[in-house]
């Protein structure tokens, strides 16, 4: 966080010097939306502090001159307007929201985007259903009765949208119960249902974050009509969608269960380059036992690059990659090393037929494979835990 910008506060009167505290704090992450602040700023003014005191703190990952602007513009405002520049975008827009909740002067906290697609009159509905619904979340849902997705310029981005919706809604049925629209953007929150320090934001969705994390135990949702950009262009991308992906891929994989599914899901593709490596080793002549030694090494990189990219991104800063290859490659030949002994202990001295104690002595090395890898590949060493 490198400056903190805040509109000038008229001087008040010893009556007013202590004013009554915001009911709501709007939180606006913006990335170069210099063209749509005036209009957003009077937008909340002409529907919002008529209905319910308010307070607009903007997070600005900006490269244009969008903080002079708001700071501008916030001198015509009724109510505090605070801007949070960052020089680091940490987290991206999930990032800068999370910025806001933790700055928030409200137990009340509406997210909205900078780009006018949300209309700020929706904004005390928020927050009066919220609190006679004694919910933690609010949602603004495009997707039930009285909800519309007409701002979405292009079928291309609708169909984006659909897909990234069922997508996420079938990974997490559980989490995402009574929520119909999870990509949405435009949602209010208790700050007291949230912990900050536990959300993990990457990109722009960060409501999913948040209730995947995080989420309270009480959601309720109202209809609202996506909006048109009023200026600009939108940020949805090509690299945002790759950074979505592997957001879905960080939360899904967020508990060991998980985890250990999907490194099971790696280990078994890693049957094909196996395969077809010994294929080619036998066709050319060599002899199948050192070709099976040589294929497995095979399937060994292919399931470490798997793992590098889709389970164990966020820790591979822990060790040097030399470190984390020759761990991996170890604990995965050790496997092959472990299994033949276990299988003939399993049959010599416990009586299983040989398919049956081959079977257990797949599952017995596969889950020591597994707790191997993550205590021994990818654990943080011991300063970086204490650090």
């Amino acid at each position: 966080m490198s400056q903190e910008h805040t509109a000038p506060v008229p001087e008040l009167t010893e009556t007013e010097a202590l004013p009554e505290p915001a009911a709501v704090t709007i939180v606006v992450p913006t990335f170069n939306e210099s063209e749509n602040i005036r209009e957003l700023l009077h937008q909340i003014t002409e529907s919002v502090p008529a209905r319910l005191p308010c307070e607009v703190v903007f997070v600005d990952d900006s490269t244009d001159d969008t903080p002079a602007v708001i700071d501008e513009a916030a001198k015509d405002c009724p109510f505090p307007v605070t801007v949070l520049h960052r020089d680091e975008p940490v987290g991206g827009l999930g990032g800068a929201v999370v910025e806001g909740i933790r700055a928030a002067g409200s137990d009340w906290v509406v997210v909205m985007d900078g780009d006018c697609q949300h209309p700020p009159s929706l904004v005390p509905e928020l927050v009066a259903t919220g609190e006679h619904a004694g919910a933690g979340l609010v949602v603004a849902s495009r997707y039930i009765k009285g909800g519309s997705r007409a701002g979405l310029a292009g079928g291309y981005r609708i169909a984006v949208s659909r897909a990234a919706t069922w997508l996420t809604k079938s990974l997490f049925p559980r989490r995402l119960h009574g929520i119909s629209d999870p990509m949405s953007g435009f949602f209010a929150v208790r700050r007291s249902s949230v912990t900050a320090d536990e959300l993990k934001p990457l990109g722009y969705k960060i409501l999913l974050e948040l209730a995947v994390r995080d989420r309270p135990r009480t959601v309720t949702e109202v209809p609202f009509v996506f909006q048109e950009r009023y200026a600009g262009e939108s940020k949805s991308t090509a690299q945002e969608g790759r950074r979505f992906l592997r957001h879905l891929a960080g939360l899904r994989t967020a508990d060991p269960l998980s985890r250990m599914v999907l490194f099971g899901l790696i280990g078994l593709t890693g049957f094909v380059p196996n395969l077809a490596a010994l294929w080619a080793m036998t066709e050319a002549g060599l002899h199948y036992l050192p070709a099976e030694i040589v294929a497995n090494q095979f399937g060994v990189a292919w399931n470490f690059l798997l793992i590098e990219k889709l389970l164990f991104r966020d820790r591979r800063r822990h060790r040097h990659w030399a470190d984390r290859t020759a761990r991996f490659a170890l604990l995965a030949n050790a496997d092959l090393v472990l299994r033949i002994p276990l299988i003939a202990l399993l049959v010599s001295h416990f009586g299983l037929a040989v398919l049956p104690a081959t079977a257990l002595a797949l599952v017995i090395t596969f889950v020591l494979r597994f707790v191997g890898t993550e205590a021994l590949v990818y654990l943080p060493r011991r300063k970086s835990r204490t650090a």
